[in-house]
């Protein structure tokens, strides 16, 4: 790879996971009446069809992981799991009402942190059965949680398994020592590797591990040994992605500083360790961050143009309707957006009053939504195209010309009608993408938003 093109372009930028991005979201936001209506709709167009997501963020956690940018809340107190159920279970039967008499078709259903396996087995099936009480799930649903392999038991995996879930995360970020108790991350090799293997000995057919490059102390060298036992385990996916080293927002990230990461020089030198690994192992790059085995089903749902992105990363399935429950969550009705309360207590007072908990968020206009279609579109097929009018605005062809010198630099051919990211621009997906971000160039941040795209 280019290193000078990986210099060039490592500048700030968004994950896409949606459009417009939070930061951009409307400053006065629609009214809780109207986001329902926006759930309604979109679950009149998409429930009998594809079926409907959930995604439950758990946030709590025993121990603070310093690079974590997530929303979690730090306790031993294990008492906190019974309110916090409750108060999922409640929210999700008050969209259930919202819904009306027609059951939810669950096509996809994932927990996320936090830490999920903060809460006991039993917990947790006590969550997704009340969840799937008032539902039906999809002959081809997809059930995935979020695993830390210091705390997940075999009765997790048995636990989960048996209320249907097939697919397992296993944030491993690294495998050295030293860069594990920079972040305060406890976890050995052994215990991810015990946690792979039972994980297929009882059935899951897919398993992720997150690998994070730039962290603290991380070199060149660890990050190949790090890859290398990456490679012994074999898991179906990666998601191989950039720290975000922002201390303003998560002060736990000032238990090092600057100078403890790697320069940008050698940051891109660690990127390209790991990348030039994985793609010698097998591992095919199916779109930002992740990678692949071909007989992984994200991999197929790439090379069958159906691949999706939303914010829970890439799924191999789409669904017109995403419901997060749960402190912080973000829902998507593919017209609007809704986030909940970041704060546990503040999300627990809003259910208690009998409202969604419901913070912030955002209803597309008719240009929001052609800039998300061709940003959707790169990100999870690396083309876009606008034959229709219906597909064109203004800000379409402001995008196209921010793209000149990505053109000169071969990351992009531009045709009558089309756009497409080269093989050698597939690295730069996010920058293509900030192209069309319409609402980011109209008022570009005066501070950091966004962790670098490199």
């Amino acid at each position: 790879m280019d290193k000078d093109l990986l210099f060039k372009y490592n500048i700030p930028g968004p994950r896409y996971t949606s459009y417009p991005t939070v930061p951009y979201w409307q400053k006065t936001p629609p009214s809780i009446d109207k986001w329902k209506e926006l759930v309604q709709d979109a679950f009149t167009v998409s429930n009998q069809k594809e079926g409907i997501s959930l995604y439950v963020h758990l946030p709590f956690c025993e121990s603070l992981c310093t690079y974590c940018g997530c929303n979690t809340r730090i306790t031993i107190n294990h008492a906190v799991e019974n309110k916090y159920i409750q108060a999922v279970l409640k929210e999700w039967k008050m969209y259930c009402a919202l819904l009306g008499e027609e059951k939810p078709l669950i096509r996809e259903l994932h927990l996320g942190g936090g830490t999920p396996t903060f809460f006991s087995p039993g917990n947790l099936v006590k969550l997704v059965k009340g969840l799937l009480e008032n539902a039906q799930v999809h002959t081809d649903a997809r059930f995935g949680f979020e695993a830390h392999p210091g705390n997940t038991t075999d009765e997790h995996l048995e636990a989960l398994y048996s209320v249907g879930f097939r697919r397992i995360s296993i944030g491993v970020q690294d495998f050295n020592p030293v860069v594990l108790a920079m972040i305060n991350r406890h976890q050995t090799f052994e215990q991810v590797k015990h946690l792979t293997l039972k994980a297929r000995e009882i059935g899951y057919t897919s398993v992720n591990y997150d690998i994070v490059y730039g962290l603290p102390q991380q070199k060149n060298c660890s990050m190949m040994q790090t890859m290398l036992r990456v490679i012994q385990l074999k898991p179906d996916r990666i998601a191989f992605y950039s720290y975000a080293h922002v201390p303003w927002i998560k002060p736990g990230q000032r238990s090092y500083t600057e100078k403890d990461l790697p320069d940008a020089d050698h940051k891109i030198a660690i990127y390209e360790t790991g990348r030039n690994a994985l793609e010698l192992a097998g591992y095919e790059d199916i779109g930002m961050d992740h990678f692949a085995l071909r007989s992984d089903e994200l991999y197929k749902a790439a090379t069958q143009e159906r691949l999706h992105r939303n914010f829970m990363g890439y799924t191999d399935t789409r669904t017109q309707l995403l419901i997060g429950l749960g402190a912080s969550s973000i829902s998507d009705s593919w017209w609007g957006y809704a986030q909940n309360e970041k704060k546990v207590e503040d999300y627990y007072k809003k259910l208690a009053a009998d409202e969604l908990p419901v913070f912030r968020g955002h209803e597309l206009s008719r240009e929001d939504l052609i800039m998300r279609k061709h940003i959707l579109r790169l990100m999870t097929s690396f083309e876009t195209s606008w034959a229709s009018s219906s597909e064109v605005c203004a800000e379409l062809y402001q995008a196209l010309e921010r793209l000149s010198e990505m053109e000169v630099d071969e990351l992009v051919e531009l045709e009558p009608f089309r756009l497409r990211i080269t093989e050698k621009g597939k690295a730069f997906v996010r920058n293509v993408c900030m192209a069309f971000d319409a609402r980011l160039w109209a008022d570009l941040p005066q501070t950091t938003l966004f962790s670098q795209t490199v």
